[in-house]
């Protein structure tokens, strides 16, 4: 294994391996894939039957709460992807695996039969779970004997996240609103065949790595501990080898906990869009669903609270630190994903895009160059690692070619249908690419920030990050106090929820990056696992959270307004930042010298 990572790194590009670089186009397309179709979903559930661009007109509540549903999954499958992938499959394999799936599924959602579209989002949830986690984990066995080097490949990497994210909100909302949904929905389906091809040709590149489930556990101390003091090293060493099995009752509660949490997950949305019930009963006031998931979560509170009381106490402490962290993660996430749902409705339906003369003008000119310059950037990328692979895996260079001239002639097409008319009418889902375009040009800047002197605790980065996100919240608030309560369509101006854009990416930059990363620092290895599941579920359940709140927009803002609606949204994210404050001192010292 480590020979075939020495050869790796025989072949480089800006410093670093091209089967990085292979990894980091896969992502891409994925991304590209799986963001332009996701921002169509709510827009497509209540389109209106009769109109130019036909959809299926549902209640925005019932819209809000599949594609939570859906959203949350997405987060759970690749906990079991993972595992098939360390066990079975190894991680190459189960990366082609979710491609193919994911393909079948964008073909299907293309179809806009009722039947398709839920085929489609089924095999998109499970493809998701194949590849989601694995093709990260291909990243972490390449750099294993080049550890100083791992932070920079996984930046790279996560620019091709959002590079994908970028371009596939852009040129799927732009087919799908400008000609049909299914122009939009297949494009996605595309890029995804041509992602997993090119992937898939490029197998030699990178030798045994990722090719086979790894049987080996290695015992791993903390790169901050202080490795002069035996009694540190001891309670790492004793922390990291102490297997904790799962007992029995460890088991039961899993499965109950996992059932319950499923059967609500998709009693939701069939109770709401349905009218009919898995679980047709009270008790105790409440609905079926609502105890089913309050059971679930007591279950699981109990699995997690007994198997951290089984380790030694700084383990133990540093588990809590996690768990707390998760728990602002779920808050996080509950509000930061209106982006897809509530705050893509506000900009369908509130906000004014219509632009005319010197403002046409200027919005072409920058939507071009936000649109070109990023394109011949990775263009420049795919040159070099022309030179350097065509003669080893011709055929992939060959499918990434296909693709980015694709690319490349959707974006001239786009440019040159906007740009001889006076008047412009801004695409609804052109706001998704915001967050996109923010992390890529200010992550460079917060990450000098925590690299300096002036860098905060990570109470602190989570505080700010959810203060932030409550003031752009706030901006929303302020530009939508003066629409009457039950409004259905206003002209709020774009500046509002641009701002608001680049307040809750900063938000983001403080607090989703880091928490992985606080996660490795603080977890022994032979944990790992089970905490990143932990974590995966933090992130279903804000999923989850989300949709449902923003499926209260039409309720709240007929009884009172849509302002207030936004309002709620920036008092209870800046109310748990402020918590995170005063938890500061606390977690501090349950991470026992962690930063």
């Amino acid at each position: 294994m480590n020979t075939d990572i020495e050869n790796l790194f025989k072949d480089t590009v800006l410093g670093h391996p091209v089967g990085l670089f292979i990894l980091f186009f896969t992502e891409m397309w994925e991304r590209f894939s799986f963001y332009g179709m996701r921002i169509l979903l709510i827009l497509f559930l209540t389109a209106p039957l009769v109109s130019d661009n036909p959809g299926w007109e549902w209640p925005r509540e019932h819209a809000l709460s599949l594609i939570g549903t859906y959203a949350s999954l997405l987060y759970l499958t690749p906990i079991i992807g993972g595992w098939i992938a360390d066990k079975w499959t190894g991680y190459r394999i189960a990366v082609v695996i979710g491609c193919v799936i994911m393909t079948l599924g964008h073909v299907a959602m293309a179809l806009e039969t009722t039947s398709s579209f839920y085929l489609g989002l089924a095999l998109l949830v499970i493809g998701t779970g194949f590849f989601k986690p694995n093709i990260t984990s291909i990243i972490s066995e390449m750099y294993k004997t080049r550890e100083s080097k791992k932070d920079g490949a996984y930046t790279i990497f996560y620019m091709g996240v959002n590079a994908g994210a970028f371009f596939g909100m852009m040129l799927c909302g732009y087919l799908a609103e400008n000609y049909g949904w299914t122009y939009g929905f297949g494009l996605a389906g595309i890029f995804m065949l041509l992602g997993m091809l090119q992937f898939l040709f490029a197998h030699k590149i990178f030798g045994e790595v990722g090719a086979a489930p790894s049987k080996t556990i290695n015992v791993v101390l903390h790169d901050d501990e202080d490795l002069t003091n035996p009694e540190v090293v001891k309670e790492e060493v004793e922390a990291a080898s102490k297997l904790n099995p799962f007992t029995t009752l460890d088991k039961i509660l899993i499965v109950l906990a996992s059932l319950g949490g499923l059967v609500y997950l998709f009693n939701d949305p069939l109770e709401k869009i349905g009218g009919t019930s898995m679980l047709p009963f009270e008790f105790l006031g409440m609905s079926g669903s609502n105890f089913v998931v309050l059971a679930a979560l007591i279950l699981f509170l109990v699995l997690l609270i007994g198997r951290l009381a089984r380790y030694i106490p700084i383990v133990r402490d540093r588990l809590a630190a996690v768990s707390i962290f998760a728990l602002f993660t779920v808050f996080f996430f509950a509000f930061f994903e209106q982006s897809l749902g509530s705050m893509t409705l506000f900009a369908s339906d509130y906000t004014n895009r219509d632009l005319v003369g010197n403002t046409a003008t200027i919005f072409k000119i920058v939507d071009g160059l936000l649109t070109t310059i990023p394109l011949i950037i990775i263009t420049y990328v795919i040159f070099l690692i022309f030179k350097k692979t065509f003669g080893k895996i011709g055929l992939s260079n060959v499918m990434l070619a296909i693709a980015f001239l694709g690319v490349w002639a959707l974006v001239i097409y786009r440019i040159y249908d906007k740009s001889f008319s006076e008047e412009l009418k801004v695409d609804a889902t052109w706001f998704g690419i915001l967050n996109s375009f923010f992390i890529i040009t200010l992550a460079p800047l917060f990450s000098k920030w925590w690299e300096s002197k002036y860098n905060p605790s990570a109470a602190m980065k989570y505080a700010i990050g959810l203060v932030l996100l409550g003031l752009g919240f706030g901006i929303l608030a302020y530009g939508a106090s003066d629409i009457p309560s039950g409004a259905k369509t206003a002209s709020v101006s774009m500046l509002f929820l641009i701002l608001a854009y680049l307040f809750h990416t900063m938000g983001e930059l403080c607090l989703s990056p880091l928490g992985l990363s606080y996660l490795s620092k603080l977890v022994p290895a032979r944990m790992i696992g089970f905490m990143f599941g932990v974590w995966y579920l933090a992130i279903a359940v804000g999923q989850k959270l989300a949709n449902t709140m923003g499926g209260m927009i039409d309720k709240i803002s007929e009884e009172y307004s849509l302002g207030t609606f936004f309002l709620i949204f920036t008092l209870i994210p800046i109310g748990v930042g402020l918590i995170s404050v005063l938890l500061n001192p606390l977690l501090k010292k349950l991470m026992h010298g962690v930063r």
